[in-house]
């Protein structure tokens, strides 16, 4: 009787290279695929897109789990430290294996398959992290690794004769020369670029999100996307201040304005539509706001600039509000606030 297992299908190459490999074992699988608000990845080339493609390629089913709450809590409690920003990668991917040991289970599969190469992330793929996540997963000796098994002991699927180990590879490293020849070797040729990463490990958006934090311990996912965007800008009260920095921006960014956010734009101007966040929001916040939405938009160059605002994240049906606003006073503004 063939052996099941669950592959974990980021849909890049090395997972999909796992996957191939695995299946001309002739080993049952299905696949699971981890996605999360802090991924990098476009709308138009998401990687539960890329898994969905890898998965229909090779016929097999996918399940495609949510993790931010799991990596939310993770960024506020890192066990094991973060990276170069607010990255918990050693959490990170503790709590995604235990999901994958849990469905594992669930599914009466009988290990786990990972496209894991030894030393190509430096934080989750040395030696020993890979024990470490391992062993608090649950999953000690149930993780098979076909592009670096023989740089590990054998596991159990390998000494059980489950699995042909003989059959495996021992990659290593950052290059991904072994793995493009693997590829066209096991007939691969379509397969994402290597743009994808997570947005914990980008600095700026690591600040950001701190920051929102101390505000927000449980902040809503829409809150978290907003980081990403836009030129944020601190008023001299203290309230964040968020500038698109084009009509693409503009758009995603109203579509996450939240109740008790203030949007502003210019009346008669092409330009953002400027979000304040937080409540409590007093006169002079407001005229800064103005002067930068102003200094912004296609009235820079005028004298003054008429803005309106509305409040409460809805400038259809919300009150909608008037005043004058100084491009050159948002030019000063803009080299003096506090900006991330």
């Amino acid at each position: 009787m063939a052996r099941k297992a669950i592959a974990l299908l980021s849909g890049g190459l090395d997972s999909r290279l796992a996957v191939k490999m695995m299946l001309d074992q002739g080993i049952d699988l299905e696949a699971v695929n981890f996605i999360t608000v802090f991924c990098t990845c476009t709308a138009k080339s998401s990687c539960k897109s890329e898994a969905r493609k890898a998965a229909a390629e090779f016929n097999i089913p996918l399940k495609v789990l949510n993790a931010t709450d799991e990596i939310l809590e993770a960024v506020r409690n890192p066990k094991h430290g973060y990276g170069r920003g607010l990255n918990p990668c050693l959490d990170c991917r503790i709590s995604m294996f235990r999901r994958a040991e849990r469905y594992m289970r669930e599914t009466g599969a009988d290990f786990i398959v990972t496209g894991e190469v030894l030393g190509e992330r430096p934080m989750s793929q040395r030696p020993d992290a890979i024990g470490l996540i391992e062993r608090e997963a649950g999953l000690e000796g149930l993780v098979v690794r076909p592009l670096s098994a023989h740089l590990f002991q054998p596991s159990i699927p390998e000494r059980e004769g489950w699995v042909d180990r003989e059959a495996m590879m021992a990659m290593r490293g950052r290059s991904r020369k072994p793995q493009i020849q693997l590829a066209a070797e096991l007939g691969i040729n379509d397969y994402p670029c290597p743009a994808g990463g997570c947005l914990l490990t980008q600095r700026d958006f690591s600040r950001r999100l701190e920051l929102l934090l101390k505000e927000d311990a449980h902040p809503p996912v829409a809150e978290i996307k907003s980081l990403r965007l836009g030129r944020l800008f601190f008023s001299s009260t203290g309230h964040r201040i968020i500038i698109p920095r084009n009509e693409e921006e503009t758009r995603s960014l109203e579509l996450l304005a939240q109740p008790g956010d203030t949007l502003m734009s210019a009346e008669d101007h092409t330009g953002p539509t400027t979000i304040i966040k937080g409540n409590d929001i007093i006169r002079r916040t407001l005229e800064e706001a103005a002067a930068l939405t102003a200094r912004y938009g296609q009235g820079r160059d005028e004298e003054s600039v008429k803005i309106g605002y509305s409040i409460g994240g809805d400038g259809e049906t919300s009150d909608r509000f008037r005043m004058e606003a100084s491009p050159a006073e948002g030019r000063r503004l803009a080299s003096e606030l506090k900006r991330l």
